[in-house]
């Protein structure tokens, strides 16, 4: 049981800081990821964002729904 609770905080420190990363070099390096990007594919800017504000905001929830409940509960119950 201790081992599990483990793992999940230590994955939900690992993703939330991915998340901040990926925030921050969202934020900072803007122009640079859409040129990257608009290399590859033919996406505007207003386009690119959204899909990052979206992708940003579903990992998040993911991190809430796969690591930081389950280790609540393993908290409450044990």
């Amino acid at each position: 049981m201790e081992l599990t609770r483990s793992m999940l905080a230590w994955c939900s420190v690992i993703n939330i800081g991915f998340l901040l990363w990926w925030y921050l070099f969202f934020i900072l390096a803007h122009d640079w990821m859409y040129r990257m990007h608009s290399k590859w594919f033919n996406i505007p800017v207003d386009r690119f964002d959204t899909l990052h504000y979206g992708g940003m905001g579903l990992f998040k929830l993911l991190i809430f729904l796969f690591n930081l409940v389950p280790y609540l509960a393993l908290r409450i119950v044990g």
